[in-house]
């Protein structure tokens, strides 16, 4: 037998990476994961999903942050890894606006770092997360990658662009392979408590009201956790684009937005109760529609997400409540 292939997974105990991780221990990979276990959200959660991941053999854990640069080049020095798979960055639209010098450094300085050590290390292939707030506010629905995205409206969205510029110039510079994936609203169990299925959930089992944002005149692409892992899995073992340069970006979406009521009204049936509804103007920063065309992601890699929200969200309430140990 051979030996078992490895990679590099950063933010390996955020949700896409928690999910992404256990997947690829069961296909067989080695896994490094690297991680700051920030305190953005309840860092329970993710030391609760770092210990499930603990628990398999192929499983190496290291704690730290990308903007140390020293620490990242020993970890790229130690382990002969030959892809890495850049989740790790710090999320959110909203918490953008106050916190911009987390973002910078994170998402920018951080993620400069990491092509360094893949270009140092001649990786075979970087797949990096992106987002769908680099549309902004795209007129043209649904959002295609040959968008032009030269607009975003908020500084989380702006790092992201950035990210898929610098990852651009890579490619062209020294024929770095790199795989730009821009998420749609990821959800499912392990959830991030940041993202409206968390905080809709918790407030609806407290007796809480819930934040309709822009009175509730929204639609999300709504992607389940297993859909994204699967798409990221398949780009993984299809490998770098051979065009020249060898860069790419994917929306990783479910190519049906579900209007916010919708959503609301399916978890309240999941629930047993009623959301007691607080409607508020839309934020800044935020859109009122995202909806990806995945046409290209199915032509790469002949998949196409399956999960309904409806079984989505049935999935989500039942790990809720096993998590918090809740009683209907």
């Amino acid at each position: 037998m051979g030996e078992q292939p490895s990679i590099l997974i950063t933010g390996c105990t955020g949700f896409i990476g928690y999910h992404l991780s256990a997947r690829l221990l069961k296909e067989g990979y080695q896994v490094i994961g690297l991680d700051n276990l920030n305190d953005y959200y309840d860092p329970s959660l993710k030391q609760d999903r770092l210990n499930l991941l603990k628990q398999e053999s192929s499983f190496t854990f290291l704690k730290g942050s990308l903007e140390n640069k020293e620490l990242l080049e020993l970890v790229f020095e130690q382990f002969k890894f030959d892809h890495v798979i850049h989740l790790a960055a710090q999320a959110g639209v909203r918490y953008s606006l106050d916190h911009p010098d987390t973002y910078i450094q994170s998402n920018l300085v951080g993620f400069a770092n990491v092509l360094e050590c893949c270009r140092k290390h001649h990786i075979q292939h970087l797949l990096y997360a992106s987002s769908s707030s680099v549309y902004g506010n795209n007129k043209h629905i649904p959002f295609s990658t040959k968008d032009r995205v030269d607009q975003p409206i908020s500084l989380y969205a702006a790092t992201k662009k950035a990210n898929e510029e610098l990852a651009y110039t890579y490619s062209h510079l020294f024929n770095l392979p790199t795989t730009g994936l821009r998420f749609f609203t990821v959800y499912g169990p392990w959830g991030r408590p940041d993202m409206a299925l968390f905080t809709f959930t918790k407030a609806i089992t407290e007796g809480e009201p819930i934040k309709l944002f822009n009175h509730g005149n929204m639609r999300r692409d709504f992607t389940y956790i297993d859909d994204c892992v699967e798409s990221i899995v398949r780009l993984l073992q299809k490998g770098p684009s051979l065009s020249t340069p060898p860069h790419e970006v994917f929306n990783i979406g479910n190519h049906q937005p579900v209007e916010l009521s919708e959503f609301v009204a399916v978890l309240e049936k999941e629930l047993g109760r009623s959301a007691i509804k607080e409607n508020v103007p839309i934020q800044p920063g935020d859109v009122p529609v995202t909806y990806a065309d995945t046409s290209d992601l199915e032509a790469a890699i002949h998949y196409r997400p399956t999960t309904t929200i409806q079984e989505g969200i049935k999935r989500f309430v039942a790990w809720y409540k096993a998590y918090y140990k809740l009683t209907d």
